[in-house]
């Protein structure tokens, strides 16, 4: 009876024994496999990062520059245009779009190249497109051009400086600025105020200049009016015209002065105006170039008056003998009898300067 007691009283005491160990063995597994349970979670948030944020020397998307309104005007034209009017001459490593119209003659008496203002195409309907459809009657070819784009006019240069002293700037405040002390901060703003108010204002400079292009486009300009030229010695003319309309009288005028190429030899400007930030200015430009030049200008408004003043005054004062100038009165309700009184006043100058040869 002993016997069969005995075992049943060791009994628990075994098993409470062996939870016992089993609980002190199992302490250092768990402590061994923690760090291999939190490592995978720091392994699975890291590539997130990766994928969120692209490599610094990841190449930058580039957008495709956009097309120029001018070629987008040219090519308008090409569809609209016959296409024996049509002319693509190259200038440099550009080819750009030229409307040709031979003289309705014999024997021309040459060729008048025109120039048109920035924003205006080869077939213009003010000044551009009448005079190179009209003038092949009156026994001159015409041939009108396709300028570029003028590029964007950078800010204005000044002479002004700014005391970076008395002008504390936000980008080289630290990075740890929140955690500046309350009373550093305080008596730091109260030294600037104090600064400021015996500090008097800057005052902008009288020599600031004026907006400037941030390329020159002259040479390509000067390139295309080049083409122009050689294109006309290969019809054989026997004179060539240089013909512009608005800034595009500027940058006919300047070619003149700075290229002096010996096959142009009679300017002719129709409402002329200088390009924003471009010099020199008109009054200056025109008249220095002595060689027969005909001025068309508006009446109608003072600026334009005054403009066409102060150029008249200047070629007297060089001598220019060869420069005349022409008012013509704005008919904004006919614009038809406007574009005829242009021919017809641009034509009788050239049958004075270059008559015909019968």
């Amino acid at each position: 009876m002993q016997m069969s007691v005995m075992p049943n009283l060791l009994r628990p005491t075994l098993i409470t024994a062996a939870l016992g160990l089993s609980v002190l063995l199992a302490k250092p597994v768990l402590a061994e496999e923690a760090p291999a349970t939190t490592a995978p979670a720091a392994e699975e948030t890291a590539p997130a990062t990766d994928t969120a944020t692209p490599p610094a020397d990841a190449p930058a998307t580039e957008r495709a520059p956009l097309e120029e309104r001018s070629v987008e005007a040219a090519s308008a034209l090409e569809r609209q245009l016959p296409q024996d009017e049509q002319q693509q001459l190259k200038a440099g490593d550009e080819t750009f779009l030229a409307l040709w119209k031979p003289a309705n003659v014999g024997e021309p008496t040459g060729v008048v190249i025109l120039v048109p203002a920035s924003g205006e195409s080869a077939d213009w309907p003010q000044a551009i497109g009448p005079l190179r459809s009209k003038l092949p009657n009156a026994g001159w070819s015409s041939l009108s051009l396709t300028l570029p784009d003028l590029p964007q006019l950078a800010p204005a240069v000044t002479a002004v400086t700014v005391d970076t002293t008395t002008q504390p700037s936000a980008a080289s405040a630290p990075a740890d600025a929140a955690a500046t002390d309350n009373q550093e901060t305080a008596d730091s703003a109260s030294a600037d105020a104090a600064v400021d108010a015996t500090t008097p204002p800057a005052t902008p400079d009288s020599s600031a200049t004026a907006p400037v292009p941030d390329v020159d486009p002259a040479p390509r300009i000067f390139a295309r009016i080049q083409a122009a030229i050689a294109f006309a010695e290969q019809q054989q003319a026997k004179a060539i015209v240089l013909l512009g309309h608005g800034d595009g009288a500027y940058w006919a005028a300047r070619f003149i002065a700075e290229q002096k190429p010996p096959q142009v030899e009679h300017l002719l400007v129709a409402a002329p105006a200088l390009p924003e930030g471009m010099k020199p200015p008109l009054e200056e430009l025109l008249p220095g170039l002595q060689l027969p030049t005909g001025d068309f200008y508006y009446k109608d408004q003072s600026s334009d008056r005054s403009a066409a003043t102060r150029r008249l005054h200047a070629s007297k004062r060089l001598q220019h003998k060869a420069y005349t100038q022409i008012a013509l009165k704005a008919l904004p309700g006919n614009p038809g009898a406007e574009q005829e009184q242009l021919y017809r006043r641009i034509r009788g100058w050239l049958d004075k300067v270059l008559p015909a040869k019968k």
